[in-house]
Parts: C-alpha cells; sequence; structure tokens
C-alpha cells in the first residue's frame, strides 16, 4: 500500500498561514481534533508544521503569550515529507527513525495533507485481521 490509499478520500488537508497567531492555530487544532496542521505561506506553499506540542513546549511551557505571537515563530522549517507514490513502510521507517508521529503529504509543490502513525497502525491492525480471518476460514471452512 502506498500513501495515496490512506488520503485518496480525505476531504479535509489541515493548514493554516504562517501569520495565524498561535492562539488562533491554537483553536484550530482543537475545533478539528487534529494533533498539527501544515503552515503554509502567502503564496500557499508549504513552509512548516505546528503541533500541539510546539504550542505546549514553546509557548505555555514558557509562559509567553499565545495571542501575540505568529507560528511563524514556533513551528517546525525542518519538513520531513513524503509524496502520495510513497510506500507505507517506508513511512513508518521515516516516522522511527526521526521520532515524529505525521508525515507530511507534498506533491508536485503542493502540500496534500499528513498521514499519522495512528493511520498506519488502524491500516496494519486492519490487514492482519483480514489475514487472520483468511486464516480461520482456510483452517476451519464453513459447513
Amino acid at each position: 500500500m502506498k500513501v495515496s490509499d490512506i488520503i485518496a478520500f480525505r476531504k479535509d488537508v489541515y493548514s493554516i498561514p504562517e501569520n495565524t497567531t498561535v492562539h488562533e492555530a491554537a483553536r484550530y487544532l482543537r475545533e478539528r481534533a487534529v494533533r498539527s496542521a501544515g503552515v503554509l505561506d502567502e503564496a500557499g506553499k508549504l513552509v512548516g508544521v505546528v503541533s500541539q506540542s510546539d504550542i505546549s513546549d514553546k509557548v505555555a511551557a514558557e509562559n509567553k503569550c499565545p495571542a501575540w505571537m505568529r507560528v511563524s515563530e514556533i513551528m517546525t522549517r525542518q519538513l520531513i515529507t513524503v509524496s502520495t507514490a510513497a510506500p507505507l513502510d517506508e513511512c513508518l521507517q521515516l516516522m522511527n527513525k526521526n521520532g515524529i508521529y505525521h508525515l507530511l503529504v507534498v506533491e508536485d509543490d503542493t502540500f496534500r495533507g499528513m498521514i499519522s502513525v495512528t493511520d498506519l497502525l488502524t491500516l496494519i491492525a486492519s490487514d492482519e485481521k483480514a489475514r487472520a480471518d483468511l486464516l480461520e476460514e482456510l483452517i476451519f471452512p464453513k459447513r
């Protein structure tokens, strides 16, 4: 399976402009029940990613004011991206190697969304259950 198999049917790509305040970003993440979002420049190009942990570690824990700070001040700029053609096992290895929980999906310089560890674990668990069901059916055929 590939990244495209996960994101093909998603309707939403979670992103915010880089001039968004940290307070607005925190509300955006909470309202959409997501843990991170891509950060886009004025031209719509992906320039960073901001997560709940960025907000808690770089703003709340430092007692800074989220209403005055911009996402561009706290976002992660060293982006680890994959294309829609990337195999899922490669994605899991990238996440493990870099200690991250989300991968940014970029195709033709366009931000297409993210995949998470949860996405991958859900697929792996589903695949394992399907294999177990098939094996059970072979071993114990219904009569």
